[in-house]
């Protein structure tokens, strides 16, 4: 990857990603006594590209720690980098993925947008939600629409990580809308 993008990055695999990385093996401090580690497990990434660092010091195994500091990276770097969205009316092939016709329709809509935070794909397609929403100016009408879905199934997705939905309340009130409730 010569120009490397954020979609790029969110693609990679696990060594692709920690390639561009600078990574910081520690010791953690803290709280545990008798039951924190005394080795050096855990782990600070900085990805070069962009400076922007993810930490991992949850358990006693640095392999552990350094699997979830990749996945908080790629949350990272989700939620912190917006890139213009493309001019032609397709959908990413990630999000159109994630997209289903309900059996029981419950709306007008159709379509329901359904994807799990433990997923591979929900980073890579909250991304691009952040990215519409930033266009919308906060709105979630016309993100709705793009997507073919109800607000209600964006607000859904949106609500169904904490990290995903504060990026969401702080692009709303960045534009002067109301908080989701």
């Amino acid at each position: 990857m010569s120009r490397e993008t954020r979609d790029d990055w969110l693609a990679a695999s696990e060594e692709q990603l920690l390639a561009g990385c600078d990574v910081h093996i520690y010791k953690a401090s803290g709280p545990g006594g008798q039951h924190r580690n005394k080795v050096s497990s855990a782990v600070r990434l900085r990805h070069k590209a962009t400076g922007i660092s993810a930490v991992a010091n949850d358990s006693r195994s640095q392999h552990d720690n350094r699997r979830l500091a990749i996945l908080r990276l790629r949350m990272n770097l989700s939620l912190q980098l917006r890139r213009p969205c493309p001019t032609d009316e397709s959908l990413p092939a990630v999000v159109a993925e994630c997209l289903h016709r309900p059996k029981k329709p419950t709306s007008e809509a159709g379509l329901q947008l359904q994807i799990g935070r433990k997923d591979a794909r929900f980073w890579p397609v909250a991304a691009y939600l952040l990215d519409w929403l930033a266009e919308a100016q906060g709105r979630l009408a016309p993100v709705a629409a793009r997507l073919g879905v109800s607000t209600g199934n964006v607000t859904s997705v949106l609500k169904s990580d904490r990290h995903l939905l504060a990026a969401a309340q702080a692009l709303r009130r960045e534009h002067s809308q109301r908080p989701i409730s």
